[in-house]
């Protein structure tokens, strides 16, 4: 099994009104949030998942856990809390990106502390950390604490995916991705969270640099211009990406996180030692199924992420 760590929520997407009338605004609220997306992602993609993190007892809480049921994610790693779901307002722009604008102060995600983690067995994986959950607290020292104590012993995964509208305190993410790196196995950024860090330096700068702890791989997601990746052992290179007609981006980060980790699993590689005996061909392969994947989430609206059969 493979554990996410972190947020579930709910993202409300607006609706044009057929009436014109401003003083109404219609939504669609659909289940989400990242770490609770790659939960998903990993199932639909035949990958044993359960999700770590801190779940409301209010209706939509209720909902959320009834996803993870549906979809066969394991809910025996999440928290009750008698606090609020968090909300995300999204608005998609023409390009199909997305901005969001959190409601979760106090909310039940952000409760997860130490006492709450489990200890984990061998049938854990690994574990993959990313998005708010990170830098705002108490959740984001539990997570720290987290993978200190695993690191070495499960293969780890990161995506920092930059949300500044929770923790808009910049120098805050920059010094927690600065201790998660040193202690991930594989990551993933986007060129956009990447700026968002570092915007005075080159990609390539701070992507050697990660490469010069613990991590094996770094890839790069570039949007319409593909991904690349970073090897320590065998250099980087890019590949483009998939021309689809595009809904929105939405969980297109998270299905490519989600895919990552199915070839690994699907090739027997999901460890820390299986990780650092991959060729350059098996990286170039899991980069482009994984580009395959995410470009398949942006034919649809929302994170609706792939099924396994659905990418051959």
């Amino acid at each position: 099994m493979y554990l996410v760590c972190g947020e579930a929520l709910f993202d409300f997407f607006s609706e044009e009104d057929a009436s014109g009338q401003a003083s109404k605004v219609n939504y669609k609220a659909i289940a989400g949030g990242s770490p609770f997306n790659v939960a998903v992602g990993l199932r639909r993609l035949g990958v044993e998942s359960g999700l770590l993190g801190g779940v409301s007892s209010d209706f939509l809480g209720r909902r959320l856990v009834q996803v993870l049921r549906d979809e066969g994610v394991s809910e025996q790693f999440l928290v009750q809390f008698a606090a609020p779901t968090t909300l995300s307002m999204v608005a998609v722009g023409t390009d199909g990106s997305p901005q969001y604008n959190f409601r979760g102060e106090g909310c039940a995600d952000r409760l997860l502390e130490a006492h709450h983690l489990p200890p984990l067995g061998a049938d854990i994986r690994g574990l993959h950390i990313g998005s708010y959950s990170l830098v705002v607290q108490p959740v984001g020292d539990t997570l720290l604490s987290l993978v200190r104590r695993e690191s070495g012993k499960r293969l780890i995964s990161l995506d920092p995916n930059v949300r500044l509208n929770p923790q808009p305190d910049i120098q805050l993410w920059r010094a927690r991705i600065a201790e998660l790196v040193q202690h991930a196995d594989l990551i993933k950024v986007s060129d956009e969270d990447l700026h968002l860090l570092y915007p005075d330096q080159s990609p390539e700068s701070v992507l050697q640099g990660w490469l010069q702890h613990r991590c094996q791989l770094v890839f790069l997601t570039r949007g319409g211009d593909g991904a690349s990746v970073f090897s320590r052992q065998h250099g980087h290179w890019s590949a483009p990406a998939v021309k689809v007609v595009m809904a929105d981006t939405v969980g297109a980060g998270d299905t490519f996180q989600a895919a990552l980790i199915t070839w690994l699993t699907e090739h027997g590689m999901d460890s820390v030692e299986g990780l650092q005996q991959l060729s350059r061909e098996q990286i170039d392969s899991m980069m482009g199924f994984a580009i395959r994947a995410a470009a398949m989430t942006c034919t649809k609206t929302g994170p609706d992420l792939p099924y396994r059969h659905q990418l051959g």
